[in-house]
Parts: structure tokens; sequence; C-alpha cells
């Protein structure tokens, strides 16, 4: 189906009084309510749905299963009539959800020009993103945040109500943000990962024997749980190595810690940092 130069899939839902600008792609079983305004050149690949009061600039792309403008998650919400402004040249990727602000906000929540939101984000109501704003896959903002220009927020993160995050800020990945982030400032989780034993359920379960188990439980007891593990790791490793030679599961392990190259093995202590 053709509509002044606009182009909607026949299986697509068009409200009326929604407004669709000129060069624009409306893909299939997308849902478009009757106060949506799109700009020239908008694309919404498939399965889009926008309601409410929400208006995306020109050259915007949405990806599959977006959904923008839905009412907010908030329980003080009464029905006011609040909007969802998204600007030029943004990518919504897939499964991304941005809803209307508040009466306790502003009654907007707003996405600048050129930003890049990955999958899986969501934007809660009266958040103000900056332009040119890249959130990676996952990032969640609670409700009143405030993100400056060009900030980069990483995977998996979460930003508490009513933060500030500055113009030319970083977030580490998986940082939870509950205070405030200067601008050009880098954020991030000091994620300390600590070994906690081997998965003896699941070795059962994927039907090792117990006499197979307790040579691996005490193979990781002489590398890990060694009194003198943290001042002769090395020697721990080599010395397992030797004991267990004809055990392929034990040199598996060997293998392993042996072979890392860049990263830090997880160990019993959180302060290690052998690689």
């Amino acid at each position: 189906m053709n509509r002044d130069d606009v182009f909607i899939h026949p299986s697509a839902i068009v409200e009326d009084g929604a407004v669709i600008g000129s060069d624009s792609y409306i893909g299939p079983y997308c849902c478009i309510g009757s106060e949506v305004n799109l700009g020239q050149s908008v694309r919404l690949e498939s399965h889009v749905v926008i309601a409410g009061d929400t208006k995306i600039g020109d050259r915007t792309t949405v990806f599959p299963f977006a959904s923008l403008g839905q009412k907010p998650q908030d329980l003080k919400y009464n029905g006011e009539k609040s909007r969802l402004e998204i600007g030029s040249d943004t990518t919504i990727r897939e499964y991304v959800t941005a809803n209307i602000g508040t009466a306790g906000g502003g009654m907007l929540t707003k996405i600048g020009d050129h930003c890049l939101i990955m999958a899986y984000c969501h934007i809660a109501h009266d958040c103000i993103i900056g332009d040119h704003v890249v959130m990676a896959n996952g990032v969640n903002l609670s409700g009143h945040v405030t993100v400056g220009d060009r900030a980069v927020i990483g995977g998996m993160s979460v930003v508490k109500q009513f933060i500030r995050i500055g113009q030319y800020s970083m977030i580490g990945g998986f940082t939870g943000v509950d205070r405030d982030v200067i601008p050009y400032g880098m954020v991030r989780s000091d994620r300390i990962t600590t070994l906690k034993g081997l998965n003896v359920v699941g070795l059962k379960r994927a039907g090792f024997e117990i006499t197979e188990i307790k040579t691996l439980l005490n193979a990781y007891a002489e590398i890990f749980e060694n009194d003198n593990g943290r001042t002769q790791f090395t020697k721990n490793v080599d010395e397992v190595r030797t004991k267990f030679m004809g055990n392929r599961h034990v040199i598996q392990i060997i293998n392993f810690i042996q072979d890392a190259k860049k990263n830090p093995i997880c160990t019993t202590n959180p302060t290690d940092n052998f690689s």
C-alpha cells in the first residue's frame, strides 16, 4: 500500500489521525496510534508498536518489537496528557521500550538526535536523553534520569531514579548507577567474581561418577585452597598437573588456567589477580 509516497505494509494498522511524513516506511504488523507523528523518511521495520502522543524525527529507524509511547510504569500516573519525543537520525533497536512522561516529571520523555539505543533497553517516564547518546544492550533507565550529550552507557547497566549522567561520560557495563556522574567522567562497577567451588550438581546430572567428582574436588582444593595459594599459585598448578597427569578432566582445568592470556581467573579469594 502506498499513500503520498509513504509505504505502509498491508498488515500494518495505522489509526486515523496519525501523521506520517513523506518517504517513510511502515513495515509488516506495525501498529501506529492516532496521536503519533512520524517525520520524513522514518523507517519502522516490522512489529513496531507506537502509541500515545509520540513524535519521531526525520530519518529515525525503529527495529522489530520496539514499544514506544505506552503508559508509564508508575503507580502515580493518572492518565495525564503526556508525551514521548524521539529525535532525528536515531536508531531504536529490537525490544526497546520508552514510555511517555508524567505530571511529576514535566510530562515529557525525550530521546535526542543521532542516538543509538540498542536492543532490550528501557527508558522510563520523564527521562531526558541528549544527542549522540549510546545505550548498549539491556540498559535500564529508571524514571526522571537525565543523560547528557554523547554519553555512553555500557550493557546491562541500571540507573536509579533522578540520576544525572553528564555529557561525554562513560558508564561501564554491568554497573548500578545510584549517584550522579560528572561530565567527562568514567564510572564502572567494581565487579569482583569469586570462585565458589565446583558445579557438583551439574557434574552429577551430566553422568560423572562419584570417584571422578572426588578427584576433581581434590584437585580443586590443591589448586585454589592450598595454604600457599596466594604466593605459589603457579607452583600449585604445576604440581597438580604432575599429580593428576592421567585425569583428562583435571588436565582440562590446568590447561585452561595456563592458557590464560588476558583475563584474570576467578579464584576463591576476590583479591587474587592470577592470570
